[in-house]
């Protein structure tokens, strides 16, 4: 403030000497606040408020102005009762509106493109089947063998001895066999399922009692591979074989060999 420097000039010539540039400004510090302090005070006294303004009341009368002529009033009452009363006539009730309703609207289908029935696929044409095997006509032939067949009762006198064909497979003497009974068709056909005749098969057999043979053995086969000599063994023990014969005598225990050649024969 401008007059700030003139003041503390002037309170410092008054102050006594002795006091502290401190105390000074202290009191020069609290003297320009009140200043302020009443700059203010003066400033909020000069503003007045506005008188108020009462509020103005404004009446009138509203009652309509009273008739001079009664009589003129009466007249026209008295004509407005001589007027005739229209008659009335009766309201029509409105009849009460049908509600409407809406028409069905029928949407259309798509066109729909009609399916063929499903072609019915040909039937695969059944494999033929393979024609009926041909019978077999199955015979049994001894080798290198001869005499009569018939009933057991020991070799006939003067029959010669039997015939050696070679080795048993212990290392006996192998002999050329000779039927007690030949076996029957029958006997051998339901061993042929894995055999492929013609062709002919050979085996070594133990000659036993009652003309039966035991401990059969496959000397071999033609062709190779046919299996004719291994369904040969297996109906083996249905054969019926004369022992060999020597000096007249069976020689039960020995072996001997059998042949089985088999042809086959289309049935007619």
């Amino acid at each position: 403030m401008p007059f700030a420097g003139p003041l503390v000039a002037r309170l410092r010539a008054r102050l006594p000497e002795n006091l502290s540039h401190r105390a000074i400004a202290l009191i020069v510090t609290i003297a320009i606040e009140l200043l302020i302090l009443l700059v203010l005070l003066s400033l909020g006294m000069g503003i007045t408020q506005p008188a108020s303004q009462g509020s103005i009341l404004s009446t009138f009368d509203s009652s309509a102005p009273q008739n001079d002529n009664p009589e003129a009033e009466e007249q026209s009452d008295s004509a407005e009762t001589d007027q005739p009363t229209p008659p009335t006539v009766p309201v029509e009730q409105s009849a009460v509106p049908t509600p409407l309703t809406p028409p069905t609207i029928v949407i259309p289908r798509e066109n729909t493109i009609p399916v063929p029935p499903p072609v019915p696929q040909p039937s695969a044409a059944p494999e033929p089947q393979p024609s009926p095997r041909p019978t077999s006509s199955i015979r049994a032939v001894i080798r290198n063998d001869g005499g009569n067949m018939g009933p057991p009762g020991g070799a006939p006198r003067g029959s010669p001895d039997s015939q050696i064909v070679g080795r048993a497979p212990d290392g006996s003497p192998l002999y050329a066999a000779q039927w007690y009974r030949e076996p029957y068709p029958s006997e051998l056909s339901g061993y042929l399922s894995t055999a492929r005749p013609p062709g002919w098969g050979l085996i070594a057999c133990k000659t036993a009692p009652e003309w039966r043979v035991e401990d059969c053995q496959i000397v071999g086969e033609s062709p190779q591979g046919s299996n004719i000599a291994r369904s040969v063994l297996a109906a083996s023990w249905q054969f019926l074989v004369r022992p060999p014969r020597i000096d007249g005598e069976y020689q039960v225990g020995s072996w001997v060999r059998i042949r089985i050649d088999y042809s086959r024969v289309a049935s007619r």
